[in-house]
């Protein structure tokens, strides 16, 4: 493992391939001025990649963050923004935000939920929502507090119609969007009805039909299926949710794709205790890019899935691509990963804003 330095520099670095989101370009240089990518190399620091592929640095678009630990295991597998998808307390949020040499992070904070639900078990109460006035409410306290996205749990039982109506509309007024928690058929149903921006997780209890792929090309809702995640928890809910299977989700993702329902990138990373499916940071971001593969998507698309559709989905007009102006977070590689996906995991570099980190 590579030890981290401490600052920017400028670096210019040779004899690299750049994946531009549709090729793997022949050996040029790239220069790392500061927190972006440059122009100049006058006066850079000049590091050979003998050939090696430099990809736009991954981003996780469903984690879930326990403290500075998780960030540091991020960066070390070339997972340079990570996107929360619940957290609690704001103190730890706000402890984790701007954290220099590390993966940068964006948080919807708490989830919405209603009393009753699986969720409401281990989540805070103030997310237990019973009503359109908690709806605006919830969403004008994560606005207050920082939220860079609003998140709901689509659960059975869940928020009303008309509650989850009245967050999508507050949200929206407030310019954020709306990720929707989806781990059965019916919360994809739920989601798209109301029209959530974003669906995360894939159906473990039944595949997703024509009728709601369609729907989701119709209203351009893209998808993260954390695969990853969807195949721990067909073995740790077995017991709990009999005729769950992995099957369902994978299949769920193919049709999709297939269709031309966008696919991003996300794992659904945690540790949290009593968690049916624990999910390393970091390392899961490779598993997550060979379980797309699998369930049928090109290579191409499960790296573009991982860092320039993910930006563009979020907004992250900063990153998600190697150009200059661009946010300085690379990943460079030893290996082609559009002939082989597993190549991403032979991590020769990894720069967070402009800083080398340690890497795995």
């Amino acid at each position: 493992m590579s030890q981290p330095t401490t600052a920017q520099k400028k670096t210019a670095l040779t004899n690299v391939r750049v994946f531009d989101g549709k090729t793997i370009g022949e050996p040029t240089t790239v220069v790392i001025d500061g927190s972006i990518i440059g122009t100049d190399t006058t006066g850079a620091e000049v590091v050979d990649g003998g050939g090696a592929v430099l990809l736009p640095g991954l981003i996780d678009a469903h984690v879930h963050l326990h403290g500075p630990e998780n960030l540091e295991a991020l960066s070390r597998w070339g997972v340079t923004t990570a996107l929360d998808m619940a957290i609690w307390p704001l103190e730890l949020l706000t402890s984790l935000r701007g954290r220099v040499g590390v993966t940068d992070i964006r948080s919807s904070g708490l989830p919405a939920t209603s009393p009753g639900s699986s969720h409401s078990r281990f989540l805070p109460k103030e997310c237990e929502l019973t009503g359109p006035e908690d709806g605006k409410r919830f969403v004008a306290d994560r606005v207050a507090e920082g939220s860079d996205y609003i998140k709901i749990v689509a659960d059975i039982p869940g928020p009303s119609q008309e509650t989850l109506n009245a967050i999508i509309e507050a949200a929206h007024q407030q310019g954020k969007l709306t990720v929707a928690h989806a781990a059965i058929y019916n919360a994809y149903d739920i989601a798209l009805k109301v029209k959530i921006d974003l669906i995360t997780q894939s159906p473990l209890d039944k595949s997703l039909d024509d009728a709601l792929v369609d729907q989701m090309l119709k209203q351009a809702t893209p998808t993260i299926p954390t695969l990853i995640m969807m195949k721990g928890m067909a073995v740790g809910m077995a017991h709990v949710r009999p005729g769950i299977k992995y099957d369902y989700a994978r299949d769920s993702v193919t049709r999709m794709y297939r269709a031309g329902v966008p696919i991003i990138a996300g794992t659904d990373a945690n540790a949290q205790p009593g968690s049916p499916s624990p999910v390393r940071h970091g390392e899961s971001m490779h598993d997550e890019l060979e379980l797309l593969v699998d369930a049928g998507l090109s290579t191409l698309d499960a790296l573009r899935a991982a860092t320039v559709l993910a930006a563009q989905h979020f907004g992250l007009n900063d990153r998600g691509v190697i150009e200059p102006g661009r946010r300085a977070d690379l990943l460079l590689i030893d290996g082609n990963p559009l002939q082989d996906i597993r190549a991403t995991r032979k991590i020769q570099g990894v720069w967070c804003a402009g800083i080398e980190c340690a890497y795995a």
